[in-house]
């Protein structure tokens, strides 16, 4: 056999397609299995999430460090706070000595400028005639006991009105109805040019020490 009809021969394999050769295969595949398995293949990196457990460390120490901050700072303005109040309301205070008057309107309230027994020099003028100044000293007496006695905040400009408010709010309603009469009486006199009975007058003067008490002197002394 010749070199020639060996190459024919190989050549007649060659081109035969069910004899052993090189050929192309095609099959189909879906795209997403692919992926799918790309992805189960390939292999999936492990997430470091060290930092996440750093950042929470850091966060739980500032937080508990800005807790005691704030309860430091609030300590702070707290005492601050409370010494300005007691420099305000106690000590300035304590050192605020309350003037009392010595007149009210016109009239002399100080304790010395009155008799030691008033509602008694007071029904003794009355029973002299001389009107005007026993009820004047009925309601001099009854101002001075209030703003000594009894601490009614009554000041010099205060009119008789403004003395019977005061004086509601601080007396018993019999002694407070008592300090009205008066004052009623006294009104009537001066403005009124009138004066009242004989016994309205000597009522008030009976009930002037009962209703208007000494307290201060009186606790004192004991």
């Amino acid at each position: 056999m010749t070199v020639e009809q060996v190459s024919r021969a190989a050549s007649a394999v060659q081109k035969d397609p069910l004899l052993g050769g090189s050929h192309t295969e095609r099959t189909l595949k879906f795209k997403s299995d692919d992926k799918k398995d790309d992805e189960e293949e390939a292999p999936t990196p492990k997430a470091d999430r060290s930092w996440l457990v750093d950042l929470g460390i850091w966060l739980a120490e500032s937080g508990r460090l800005l807790v005691w901050l704030l309860g430091a700072l609030a300590l702070a303005m707290l005492v601050v706070g409370a010494r300005r109040w007691f420099f305000v309301h106690g000590g300035l205070a304590s050192r605020t000595k309350v003037v009392l008057p010595s007149h009210v309107r016109d009239l002399d309230i100080r304790p010395e400028s009155l008799p030691e027994d008033i509602a008694g020099t007071a029904r003794a003028l009355w029973q002299r005639g001389e009107h005007r100044a026993a009820l004047s000293l009925l309601y001099r007496g009854a101002l001075s006991r209030l703003v000594h006695e009894h601490a009614v905040p009554i000041r010099a400009a205060n009119t008789e009105g403004d003395c019977v408010v005061l004086a509601s709010r601080s007396l018993s309603g019999e002694a407070s109805g008592f300090f009205q009469g008066l004052v009623q009486a006294w009104l009537l006199t001066v403005y009124g040019a009138r004066t009242p009975d004989d016994a309205q007058v000597m009522s008030l003067c009976d009930r002037f020490d009962a209703q208007l008490p000494r307290k201060a002197r009186t606790e004192a002394a004991a």
